[in-house]
């Protein structure tokens, strides 16, 4: 088959033929929990903390999926080596998993179909778009704080990694008003840093990385990797509660995300952070990651944007 499988309901069926009922709870609801993986040399990496972090999440929001991480992480393997094969031999692969609480059947009832009342569950693949990262990799990255403020932690836990987040597309609206290529960074109610829409924040304050606290964000897969790495390097690594001020006058910043693994940010609302260069704390993690998982991360992001982009450009 040339076509790409998802995982859907117990079944793997060609990307062209998986869908979610209209009355999904998903849909209707936004009540969904997920995970994203990522592939080096066509291997998931960390997918065994990003399983057990589902598992977490999924027994917070009482999702029964009837079957064991154990046998699922067997499933996401089958499915991302059949996808594999069918992509750039170049490529590496984003893996997204995620699990509504099934059909509403107030809605569904009036279909005449059979409602799925259990929770839907759903794995799909893509290609890494390295070109959206590329250029940002080598300038840094723009952070801009919205109006719009973070999810307070007394309203929905933020360990739940979850798809029910208007306010972060709200705010990537309004940063985009101020720069098309901007990043929102959001702040609590008290101005405190949280994160951007789809990565934990860090900033360098005299040789150390600052993280904020586990209570206003998500503790992300990336994040750890950053927190083993810094142990590792010999830099030290802190959480605690920061403001705007802090980030103008750090020494350096970025974002840790599963799909680019570390960006530098060099701007906050048009404000230069440090020399306005990716710093040098940041560039000691990503030698480090690169050799974790035994490739150069940046010249792969570099390379693979320059491949698509061409490749794009010969298809119009």
């Amino acid at each position: 088959m040339s076509e790409p499988l998802v995982y859907l309901n117990g079944s793997m069926v060609p990307a062209s033929q998986a869908h979610l009922a209209i009355y999904d709870a998903g849909v209707v609801l936004g009540a969904t929990v997920t995970e994203m993986a990522r592939t080096f040399h066509k291997q998931l990496f960390r997918l065994d903390a990003h399983l057990d972090r589902l598992s977490r999440s999924l027994r917070y929001v009482r999702f029964e999926i009837g079957i064991s991480m154990e046998a699922f992480a067997d499933i996401l393997c089958e499915l991302v080596d059949h996808n594999s094969r069918l992509a750039d031999e170049e490529d590496e692969l984003g893996l997204v998993v995620f699990v509504t609480a099934g059909e509403i059947p107030t809605y569904a009832g009036s279909s005449g179909a059979t409602v799925r009342t259990l929770p839907t569950v759903c794995a799909h693949t893509f290609p890494l778009p390295f070109e959206m990262w590329a250029d940002k990799m080598q300038q840094g990255a723009h952070v801009v704080t919205p109006s719009i403020r973070h999810v307070p932690p007394q309203c929905c836990d933020p360990n739940i990694k979850n798809r029910s987040r208007m306010h972060f597309y709200l705010a990537e609206q309004e940063a985009k008003l101020v720069d098309p290529e901007a990043v929102p960074l959001l702040l609590d109610l008290d101005g405190n840093v949280t994160e951007t829409i789809g990565a934990n924040f860090l900033i360098v304050e005299q040789g150390t990385i600052v993280s904020p606290t586990l209570r206003n964000i998500l503790g992300g897969i990336s994040r750890d990797v950053v927190i083993d790495l810094a142990a590792k390097l010999g830099v030290p690594f802190v959480e605690r509660d920061f403001q705007l001020y802090n980030v103008i006058n750090a020494d350096e910043a970025f974002t840790t995300s599963t799909p680019y693994c570390l960006m530098p940010v060099t701007r906050i609302n048009g404000l230069t952070i440090g020399d306005g260069q990716p710093g040098p704390i940041f560039g000691r993690l990503l030698d480090a990651w690169s050799s974790e998982v035994g490739l150069d991360i940046e010249p792969q992001i570099a390379e693979g944007a320059m491949r698509r982009r061409e490749a794009t450009a010969a298809s119009m």
